[in-house]
């Protein structure tokens, strides 16, 4: 397999694509951390603010207003996994936590952006926009066609001053059009929404250092994802309905999310929910109601 993926439910987006025995690339931050020393600062958070201009600082330091944003400075189990917001002085006090830091508490659109990079310059771009629901989780991610500028230029500006020498995919969330966070892979929950022969264009990247997607058949998409109660040990669904739901017209591909062996709490996951299942698809209603068929057969009544 030419991607190095920890996940068995994304190994479908990879699978039988040629690729050099000596070409790595990352899906999980780890990964990147080991294999891009020059970069792996970005991972730490509070430096990512700092270098926008963003108000920050570790815990210990009063922030000058509130409310503030506040989760741990690294993170590369990634869920949101300590995130909150921190409303007051007092509740900062009683929040004080090592590791962790505040930041200015943004607002806008939440939008995941995966990006191309030519030495330190973005080539390729497509963004993601969540639609979020309580607790840390999301209801759905929708793909965009088009374009975001705002996004571009500030986070195009930002790569083309802190990321030289680096070729290679590079995922940026952010907030108002400013990043919280940016990691040295792409979001591999959706590549087959980004249309035939992305994935084949993601290795002749790492391993030629050029891009030539020619992006021809660009269109919306939606990644729909379930969330059930903490507190529970869940078993995969029947192998049927999988095969039912990914068999359904405006469907792209099922992802089942967890490991059924594994005990749930060793599952990174947001406080909101235990996260069971995604549904790829081309339009929101049949993500939808895949996912509810999918509801119904992990989660029940």
């Amino acid at each position: 397999m030419p991607i190095c993926e920890a996940d068995p439910w994304r190994f479908q987006y990879f699978e039988g694509i040629p690729c050099p025995p000596d070409i790595r690339i990352s899906t999980e931050d780890a990964d990147s951390w080991e294999w891009f020393p020059a970069h792996r600062w970005i991972y730490d958070k509070l430096a990512v603010a700092l270098s926008q201009g963003l108000d920050a600082a570790p815990h210990g330091v009063m922030p000058p207003a509130f409310p503030v944003f506040s989760k741990p400075l690294m993170n590369l189990r990634g869920m949101g996994t300590g995130s909150r917001v921190i409303a007051s002085a007092a509740a900062y006090r009683e929040a004080l936590t090592p590791g962790h830091f505040w930041s200015t508490l943004l607002e806008g659109r939440h939008v995941s952006s995966d990006v191309a990079i030519l030495d330190g310059t973005p080539v390729w771009w497509r963004h993601t926009s969540g639609v979020t629901a309580p607790g840390g989780t999301f209801d759905y991610w929708h793909i965009h066609a088009e374009p975001d500028p705002a996004v571009e230029a500030w986070c195009g500006d930002w790569a083309r001053r802190h990321l030289r020498g680096y070729t290679g995919m590079v995922n940026f969330e952010t907030i108002g059009g400013r990043i919280i966070e940016a990691h040295l892979r792409f979001a591999d929950q959706w590549p087959d929404l980004y249309g035939a022969g992305w994935v084949a264009a993601l290795i002749r990247l790492y391993e030629t250092g050029t891009w030539d997607f020619p992006d021809a058949d660009r269109r919306d998409g939606y990644s729909v994802v379930l969330f059930a109660p903490h507190g529970r040990r869940y078993r995969h669904p029947p192998a049927a309905v999988v095969d039912a739901v990914r068999g359904t017209e405006g469907v792209s591909s099922v992802q089942v999310t967890f490991h059924e062996d594994k005990d749930p709490a060793l599952h990174a996951m947001p406080p909101g929910g235990f996260r069971v299942a995604i549904v790829n698809a081309w339009s929101l209603e049949a993500g939808r109601a895949g996912r509810d068929r999918l509801a119904a057969a992990i989660i029940g009544a």
